[in-house]
């Protein structure tokens, strides 16, 4: 283990803006636990290794409730900001997940893939009528996730610009805690207004579905918003970004891109998805739990109170699992990677993802070719600021 510790989380290494942090890759040649210093001055154990990950994230010894004494909190907070199920222990967090578990099922989303195919080729036309260069942002990675996200949860697109702007102030390290809870209750105040409506005119929807769970009493009106709240964030969130940073990766690796231009195979198209999936691991401030009881780790025991840090990032580098990890390889069977986590927090939205993604990634550069960047990647302005990892802006023309 280091003697020095390290302040987390870590600064990328400008020009490498696909990898790591050095300090958190030398971090794990060095050996699989060490421990890290966060912005409350405290010590945590940060997990460095992809089998040590998965095991803790297995552990039912371990609590992802942020109130449990240990947990490495990603920044200041009042707990007030409940976003749902997401930050709760079984069985509660079992309970409510079933809740929405099921328009997230792989043939339910397979049945959206013509809608989102639709949504794309209307997106890339509207692309291509008008000028450029354009932000690829956007106009084209957050319409494509915020229309899907939207229309499954029964949400009025022409709210994105609200949901976005309170989205960006929720995940972002910078927000003070008191804009974080304005953010916070804007958005919870949103959907229960919304909410109200659907009660008087329920449709055939995700929210519309959360409404009679209100009504049967197995869920109340205030954890119904806030469910939304984590569904309609991480519905468009995360995805918008893999759209962009993706795009940017594949246009920094030309003989990448030219394998997902020059193909129509679904199978081709899914493997390149998970491999982007692996090598950006955009969500980048680590998986966060707290000890409850003692474990043992690497030979490591690590004692009831403390808290663990695993940054799918470096788990999904690690050159145990992926042969020479710090190269983007569309052909690599990449489906082992942690970029949803791992376990019963697993990501709800990934198959919903996926399928977004490879519409996306199967349809742009085919329709559009000749796509390159309209500026240097140095000038590019990174999300460097939240807990996930993308471009603010991604100006392209063709």
């Amino acid at each position: 283990m280091a003697d020095t510790l390290t302040d987390y989380p870590m600064s990328r290494a400008g020009g490498c803006p696909f990898d790591p942090p050095p300090a958190l890759t030398a971090a794990q040649e060095e050996g699989p636990l060490t421990k890290v210093r966060l912005w409350d001055g405290k010590d945590y154990w940060l997990l460095t290794r992809y089998a040590d990950q998965r095991a803790v994230l297995l552990d039912p010894r371990v609590s992802a409730e942020a109130d449990r004494p240990g947990y490495p909190l990603q920044a200041p907070s009042n707990g007030k900001n409940n976003i749902s199920f997401i930050m709760m222990d079984d069985p509660e967090h079992a309970r409510l997940r079933r809740m929405v578990t099921a328009p997230f099922a792989v043939k339910r989303v397979d049945a959206m893939r013509p809608a989102v195919q639709k949504i794309v080729d209307d997106l890339i036309d509207d692309l291509l009528a008008g000028p450029h260069p354009v932000d690829l942002v956007e106009a084209f990675a957050l319409p494509v996730p915020s229309l899907v996200i939207c229309a499954l949860l029964g949400v009025p697109y022409d709210d994105h610009d609200f949901f976005q702007e309170n989205s960006r102030l929720l995940i972002s390290r910078d927000t003070t805690v008191e804009d974080r809870t304005a953010a916070h209750g804007r958005l919870v105040a949103y959907l229960d207004r919304l909410m109200g409506e659907k009660m008087d005119h329920p449709a055939d929807d995700l929210f519309s579905g959360l409404v009679a769970r209100v009504r049967a009493g197995e869920l109340t009106r205030l954890g119904a918003a806030q469910m939304g709240v984590l569904l309609l964030l991480a519905g468009h969130e995360t995805t918008a970004n893999m759209i962009a940073l993706g795009t940017l990766a594949l246009l920094e690796h030309p003989e990448q891109l030219a394998l997902l231009r020059d193909t129509d195979d679904p199978a081709a198209i899914a493997a390149a998805v998970e491999e982007l999936l692996r090598y950006l691991s955009i969500v980048h401030s680590g998986r966060r739990r707290a000890v409850l009881a003692d474990i043992e780790v690497a030979g490591q025991v690590i004692r009831a109170g403390e808290g663990v840090i695993m940054p799918g990032e470096i788990a999904n580098r690690d050159p145990e699992v992926f042969a020479d990890p710090d190269r983007l390889d569309l052909t690599r069977d990449a489906r082992r990677h942690v970029a949803f986590g791992f376990g019963v927090h697993q990501c709800l939205g990934q198959p919903l993802a996926r399928m977004e993604l490879q519409v996306v990634y199967g349809t742009l550069y085919r329709r559009i070719p000749t796509l390159r960047l309209a500026a240097d990647v140095a000038d590019l302005p990174f999300k460097h600021n939240g807990g996930v990892y993308g471009v603010y802006e991604l100006p392209v023309t063709w």
